[in-house]
Formats: C-alpha cells, structure tokens, sequence
C-alpha cells in the first residue's frame, strides 16, 4: 500500500470530522427545537461521532497489524530467497576453484612431462654424440 493511500485515510478521517463539527454547528443555528432537546441532540451526536471514531480507529489498527504481518512475510521471503543465492554462488565458487586447481594440476604435469622429456633428449642426445 502506498503512502499516499494512507495519508488519504488519514486525511478523510479528519475530513469527516471537521464536517462533523460544521454539521452539528449549522444545526444548532438553525435548530427549531428547545435548547434542552438541542442539547441532547447533540450530547447523541458527539457520542455517535465518538463511536465512529473508535471503529474507523480500531480499522486502521487491524489493517496496519495485517500490513506489518505481510511485511514481515516478505521480509523472511526476501532473507530467504538470500540465503539461497549466496549458498548457490557459494558452492559454483567451490566448483570453479576446484575446476581450476584441477587445470593448474594438468599443467603441470605437462610441464614437468614436457621437461622430462628434454632432458631425456638432452641426455640421449649428449651421450650419442660422445660415443
């Protein structure tokens, strides 16, 4: 939910209130009833208002903790779903390690395959040519 759609709510409770009051104004000024039932009247209204302001708040409560409850779900998802990347690229960075610990092997022992082989030459080559 967007911080807009909650400033609206925020907005449009203290929209209700304010024409609240401006209602019960107007209707005392042009209240053809006695003082004492006006009165009334409006003790019954500020009660009525109060009530819709608990419930319209007890809304919001509900609806935040449900919103905190999601966002926690996704939060765990989102850690989740982390763990499982880095365990993922953790073991292709095993296998690639070990893949070039195998080349580097392989190398060397062409290398050392390589030099065996001169100095075999070498030696074959140097007692031929004193015999």
């Amino acid at each position: 939910m967007s911080d807009n759609d909650n400033e609206s709510g925020v907005s449009g409770l203290g929209w209700f209130l304010a024409g609240l009051g401006i209602g019960a104004l107007v209707g005392v000024l042009y209240a053809p009833k006695a003082g004492k039932e006006t009165r009334e009247d409006l003790v019954a209204s500020a009660l009525d208002a109060k009530d819709k302001a608990a419930v319209l708040a007890q809304q919001a409560q509900d609806r935040a903790a449900v919103l905190a409850s999601q966002g926690k779900q996704q939060m765990g998802e989102y850690v989740d779903r982390g763990k499982e990347y880095y365990d993922r690229g953790r073991t292709q960075w095993a296998q690639y390690v070990e893949k070039g610990k195998g080349l580097v092997q392989e190398h060397q022992d062409k290398v050392s395959a390589a030099i065996d082989a001169g100095k075999e030459a070498y030696t074959s080559t140097t007692s031929e040519s004193h015999s």
